[in-house]
């Protein structure tokens, strides 16, 4: 699969207004949620991960509360399947507690076409039935293709579809900020 060539467009959030942003989003959580004990947090792989231990983190420093944090790989689940390379890479999920049963909460960095989240939603009900299933994203960019919607969103940004927003955690990529890029 051939790498498009970007060019930075636009700082969208420096690693200050990403803190910031997930504090607001745990205390939303906190307060949308009925059920803290049947709560559990499922990052999609790659940088769902990083949301969702930082925000469980959050959670247990405001709540003195433990959310049981796992991680889903959802390569094989994707829609595009052939498109994406000969053999695609499948990272292991981990998730270490029964889903079932449980309000789950997905986390993804970045909300566009909701392909990859009905991915993850398949992939997700393979490992049980969650008594409810909510979506929190760090970035919503619309172009929605599919019926999806975050109940948490970071920020919400405009793009066009020549644009793409790139999300950089300290854990993965060893910076800290959003991006907008532009294809070239």
């Amino acid at each position: 699969m051939a790498t498009a060539i970007t060019r930075d467009k636009a700082q969208i959030m420096s690693a200050s207004e990403m803190d910031r942003t997930l504090v607001r989003l745990a205390h939303e959580i906190l307060e949308k949620s009925e059920r803290l004990d049947n709560l559990a947090f499922i990052g999609i792989r790659r940088r769902g991960v990083p949301l969702a231990q930082r925000l469980a983190r959050k959670v247990q420093v405001l709540e003195n509360r433990t959310i049981p944090v796992g991680n889903l790989d959802i390569n094989l689940y994707r829609d595009d399947l052939s498109t994406v390379g000969v053999q695609p890479v499948v990272n292991a999920t981990e998730i270490s507690f029964p889903i079932t049963g449980k309000d789950i909460i997905l986390f993804d960095d970045v909300l566009y076409t909701g392909r990859t989240i009905r991915a993850a939603l398949d992939a997700l009900f393979d490992h049980g039935r969650p008594a409810r299933v909510q979506l929190c994203v760090l970035i919503d960019r619309g172009w929605r293709e599919l019926p999806i919607e975050a109940r948490y969103v970071g920020r919400i940004v405009q793009t066009t579809q020549n644009e793409i927003i790139e999300v950089k955690f300290q854990e993965i990529d060893n910076l800290e900020k959003v991006l907008l890029v532009e294809r070239v």
